[in-house]
């Protein structure tokens, strides 16, 4: 049995990454490349939240389309687009409006503007079927209240041979019920 409604987890996710600081350049450093961080704004950077670098993964090809899930500030946004180049396009998903704001501006100052952020959740994108090549997460996926919605979603908007790159915790054992029931678990 859950100990938080979605409503809740909903409110716990945005409250925590809204308001969030990261000690992202140890994070980034650890996840990133000099060379892939070099590009992109200072801001990006120091908002990372990620726990891997799904993109490594993805195989990127210029003109494709891009969906990154939880985009956050937009680290993995701006390093798609940079891969997909003027041809492609990436559209960053967050649900917080505090960072849709900060990926639209570090997407700006970075130069891509082949990118698009919207806000919305992972359960029901604000994106047509069958529109993206590519879908990246990093370290969101295991945010979501409904993640069997949020996987039907990616299946729903991915074209047919499209791909999925995704860098996420795993749990192995149960979690103790006093950290199941910790709203800072819970926003990781």
């Amino acid at each position: 049995m859950p100990f938080f409604t979605e409503g809740q987890v909903r409110s716990i996710i945005r409250e925590a990454y809204g308001e969030a600081r990261s000690d992202a350049d140890a994070v980034a450093a650890l996840l990133y490349s000099a060379d892939e961080l070099a590009p992109l704004p200072r801001g990006a950077v120091e908002l990372a939240f990620g726990v891997g670098n799904p993109l490594r993964r993805a195989a990127l090809e210029p003109g494709e389309v891009v969906l990154d899930l939880g985009c956050g500030a937009g680290i993995d946004t701006i390093l798609a687009a940079l891969a997909v180049g003027p041809g492609g396009k990436v559209i960053g998903l967050d649900m917080t409006a505090e960072m849709v704001e900060r990926a639209r501006q570090h997407a700006s100052l970075a130069g891509a503007t082949n990118v698009e952020v919207r806000e919305g959740v992972m359960e029901d994108l604000p994106v047509p079927d069958a529109s993206v090549d590519v879908v990246v997460s990093n370290g969101v996926l295991g945010l979501s209240p409904r993640q069997s919605r949020a996987l039907a979603e990616v299946t729903r908007v991915l074209r047919p041979g499209g791909r999925v790159a995704i860098a996420d915790f795993v749990v192995t054992e149960r979690l103790p019920d006093d950290v199941l029931r910790s709203p800072a678990a819970l926003a990781g």
